[in-house]
C-alpha cells in the first residue's frame, strides 16, 4: 500500500538494508536531475540565448537555489505533519515538467521557470530521503548512512553530467541531452509510489529508546529555527559551513564551465571536468561519512572546508586541463569530508522529534548558498574578472573552516553517550 508504515521498527542499517537501499537508488535519480544541467546549461545560455553578462548566465542557479532553499525549510515541517512518503512523491510530481521545459524553452525565462520547479522538487525529494535514512539507521551509523546517501546523489550528478555532455557533443545542446531527464522522473516517481514505505514510525520508536535528554528538545518551530541558524554554537557552525559549501558549489556550477570554455577547452573536456568534481565528492563520502562516526565531526568539517579552498584556488590560478582536474578532485574531496558530517552533526544534537525541522532549517540556509554564490561570483566576474571571482570564493571558504575550528565543539560524544546502541 502506498501509505503503509513499516511494521515492528528496528533501528539499524543492517536491519533495514532493503528499504535503505531503495532510498539510495531513489536519491540517485534525484541527483541525476541536477546533473542534466551541470555541463551544458552555461553553453546554452551563451550560444542559444546570447547572454553575455555572467550574472545573467548564473541567474538559473539563483532561481534554483532560492526555490530549493525555501522548499527545504518547509519540507522538514511537512514531512513531520503529513509523513515522509507523501512529501517525496510530491517532489517527484514537481519534477515532471522540468526536462520538457529544458528541451523546448523558447526564451531564457522558460529555463528559469524550469529551475524553479527543479529547486522545489530537489528540496522535497532530497530532504525527505535524508530524513528517512536517518529515521531508519539510528545514531550509531548516522554518519555512514549520510555518506551512502550523498554518495548516491552526487555520483549520479557526475554520471548525468558526463552523459549529457557526451550526448551534446554528438547531437547538439538540445533536445537530446534532456531525454535522460524523462527517464529519471519516471523511475524516481514509480519507485516512490510503489516501493518506498513510510518511516515516521521509527521516530516514535527512537524517542521511546532515548536514554537522556541531553539533545536539543525545543518544541517551538521558532526556537528550532533560531537555534539552528545562530543561537546554538554547534548547529550554527554547521549551518554556516553548509551555506559556504553550497556558495562555492554555486560558483563552480556556473563559473568553472565559463572559465574552461574561455581557455579553449572543448565540450567533452568541460564535461569531464564537470563530472570529476561531483564524482570525487560522491565516491569519497562512502569513506568520510563512516570516518565521522570514528574520528568525530568537528575537525573533519573544518579541514574539509580548507581542502575545498585549496581546490578552488588551484582552479583559479592554473590554466591547464590537468591542473583543473587536480582542483576538481580536491574540491570534491573537501566537500565529501563536509557534506555527510554536517548532517550527522545535526542528528547528534537535535531531538528526534525536531530532527526533520532542524534539517529543514539547515538545508534552507545551505541551499540559499547556491543563490548567494551565483550572485557574488556573477557580479564579481562581470566587474573584476572570472579569476577574481574564484579567488574571492576560495577566501570565503577558508574563513568558514576557521569558524568551525573556533566555534564548534565535538558533537559525536552526544551520539555515543546519550543514545541507545
Amino acid at each position: 500500500m502506498i501509505g503503509s508504515t513499516m511494521k515492528s521498527p528496528q533501528l539499524g542499517l543492517k536491519q533495514n538494508w532493503s528499504q535503505f537501499s531503495l532510498l539510495v537508488l531513489v536519491n540517485a535519480f534525484v541527483g541525476a536531475m541536477i546533473g542534466l544541467e551541470r555541463s551544458i546549461l552555461p553553453q546554452i545560455a551563451e550560444n542559444e540565448f546570447h547572454l553575455a553578462a555572467k550574472s545573467a548566465i548564473l541567474s538559473f542557479i539563483v532561481v534554483f537555489g532560492l526555490s530549493k532553499a525555501f522548499t527545504n525549510y518547509f519540507a522538514g515541517h511537512f514531512s513531520d505533519q503529513y509523513g515522509r512518503k507523501a512529501i517525496l512523491i510530491t517532489g517527484w510530481i514537481f519534477a515532471i515538467p522540468v526536462p520538457f521545459f529544458l528541451m523546448w524553452a523558447k526564451s531564457w525565462e522558460w529555463i528559469l521557470f524550469a529551475n524553479a520547479l527543479l529547486g522545489i522538487s530537489q528540496g522535497l525529494t532530497w530532504s525527505t530521503t535524508v530524513i528517512m535514512k536517518i529515521d531508519l539507521v539510528g545514531p550509531a551509523r548516522r554518519g555512514l548512512a549520510m555518506g551512502i546517501n550523498e554518495f548516491a546523489g552526487y555520483f549520479a550528478v557526475a554520471t548525468s553530467a558526463l552523459l549529457t555532455g557526451f550526448i551534446a557533443s554528438r547531437y547538439g545542446l538540445r533536445p537530446e541531452p534532456f531525454y535522460l531527464g524523462v527517464l529519471y522522473v519516471f523511475f524516481g516517481l514509480i519507485m516512490s509510489l510503489f516501493l518506498i514505505r513510510e518511516t515516521s514510525g521509527f521516530v516514535n520508536f527512537e524517542v521511546k529508546s532515548l536514554k537522556t535528554t541531553e539533545s536539543i528538545t525545543n518544541q517551538n518551530p521558532r526556537d528550532v529555527f533560531f537555534d539552528t541558524t545562530f543561537r546554538n554554537k554547534n548547529l550554527s557552525s554547521v549551518t554556516q559551513a553548509g551555506f559556504v559549501n553550497n556558495l562555492n558549489d554555486g560558483m563552480a556550477w556556473g563559473i568553472f564551465p565559463i572559465l574552461y570554455a574561455s581557455l579553449g577547452l572543448n565540450l567533452t573536456q568541460i564535461s569531464w571536468l564537470a563530472g570529476i568534481y561531483p564524482a570525487t565528492w560522491g565516491l569519497a563520502q562512502l569513506a568520510t561519512g563512516h570516518l565521522s562516526d570514528i574520528w568525530g565531526r568537528k575537525w573533519l568539517t573544518a579541514s574539509g572546508m580548507w581542502v575545498q579552498a585549496l581546490g578552488i584556488a588551484i582552479t583559479g590560478y592554473y590554466t591547464s586541463f590537468f591542473a583543473f582536474c587536480i582542483g576538481g578532485v580536491l574540491l570534491g574531496l573537501g566537500t565529501a569530508m563536509v557534506y555527510p558530517t554536517l548532517l550527522a552533526t545535526i542528528g547528534d544534537v537535535v531531538h528526534p522529534k525536531q530532527r526533520a525541522s532542524a534539517i529543514g532549517v539547515y538545508r534552507f540556509w545551505r541551499d540559499a548558498g547556491y543563490a548567494v554564490g551565483a550572485i557574488i561570483a556573477g557580479l564579481t566576474a562581470d566587474y573584476f574578472g572570472v579569476r577574481n571571482a574564484i579567488w574571492l570564493v576560495a577566501t570565503i571558504t577558508l574563513f568558514s573552516g576557521l569558524v568551525v575550528a573556533i566555534r564548534q565543539s565535538e558533537t559525536f560524544k552526544f551520539s555515543k553517550e546519550s543514545w541507545p546502541k
